[in-house]
């Protein structure tokens, strides 16, 4: 208000509020708890379709760590519009990690706290591929910071053996880890892997119930030609099959990971299977971490303890060839 404005409202004895709209946290009766990853996120929202989005993403996921859960508000709002929102900007401020894409539609993470709040309008909740890769998982990153060392790889596991698969987007890391699964592997996750910060035991969890393929896979994999296309965080179109679509598929959440091996389908020479740089390889995951500076000296403990496993890069353009060296290589470890 102006200054006039206010002489009038004075004037006229004109009672005046200039406190600011807050979201009611009263309302938020409705609790449920999730395991994403296996650990322990406690949700409170006014929304059942939050909980219905919710347990679509996380709900397939056992409890396997009993850490203090993760707090979630998520404050569903009305919204004039029904287009889908834009895509979300990302700021990260020491502790907090912050996502906006407009006045209805927010999250703010608290990685030290363990505290998310989250703000979704209806009509973004409309469009729940959305509503929950931008907003609704990302509790997420708690976790990422606050109890793993997130590791940009994939991860499959034979006879109780791990192979971490890693390489940059594009490599291949989610074809291989599927054609092991569909020859007997374990299969953990296909490009997002977490990396258990405590212990020594160099163990990875991931989303074992879920493969996100680019649509050219469809000619090495006929089962997935049928799936529906949808769009990535960048903008790339992927299919994203649940595994349980798959019978026989054994899957794991966790597994312990003895070998680090790098994709390269694009060797110019032989195929083959040869040690490669840990300097490469620390770099490589150190570009992964963020979250509070007092986690990453635990973070880069963990990158460290996990290169005590043997580390070799797989150079093959043959998809076939690539799973029976893999295997070879669990056998008799090299």
């Amino acid at each position: 208000m102006t200054i006039q404005e206010i002489e009038r409202a004075c004037d006229n004895l004109q009672p005046l509020d200039f406190s600011r709209p807050e979201l009611p946290k009263s309302k938020l009766s409705l609790t449920r708890r999730f395991y994403p990853y296996g650990f322990p996120v406690e949700v409170r929202t006014n929304s059942v379709d939050v909980l219905e989005v919710l347990e679509g993403i996380w709900g397939k996921f056992e409890q396997r760590y009993n850490t203090t859960p993760i707090s979630s508000e998520v404050h569903l709002v009305t919204s004039d519009s029904l287009d889908c929102p834009p895509l979300p900007v990302y700021r990260l401020m020491s502790s907090l990690f912050i996502s906006i894409a407009d006045k209805d539609n927010y999250s703010i993470v608290d990685m030290e706290r363990n505290t998310a709040q989250i703000c979704l309008s209806d009509a973004a909740l409309r469009h729940k591929l959305y509503a929950g890769y931008y907003f609704l998982g990302t509790p997420v990153s708690c976790i990422a910071s606050c109890h793993t060392t997130p590791v940009h790889a994939g991860c499959v596991a034979l006879n109780g053996r791990g192979v971490l698969l890693c390489g940059d987007s594009g490599a291949g890391k989610s074809t291989l880890s599927y054609a092991c699964a569909r020859n007997g592997w374990t299969y953990v996750s296909d490009d997002g892997s977490y990396l258990l910060s405590s212990g020594k035991d160099r163990v990875v969890t991931g989303n074992c119930h879920q493969v996100r393929f680019r649509p050219t896979a469809a000619e090495l994999f006929p089962e997935i030609g049928e799936l529906k296309m949808m769009p990535r965080a960048a903008g790339k179109p992927s299919v994203e099959m649940q595994t349980s679509m798959i019978p026989g598929l054994t899957c794991a959440q966790a597994t312990k990971v003895d070998f680090i091996v790098f994709l390269n389908r694009h060797s110019e020479g032989r195929q083959g299977l040869v040690p490669y740089r840990k300097d490469v390889t620390r770099n490589f995951m150190r570009q992964m971490l963020f979250g509070p500076p007092n986690t990453r000296d635990r973070q880069h403990a963990a990158i460290e303890q996990l290169l005590t496993a043997e580390v070799f890069e797989l150079r093959y353009k043959d998809l076939n060839w690539a799973v029976h060296r893999l295997e070879k290589l669990v056998h008799d470890g090299r």
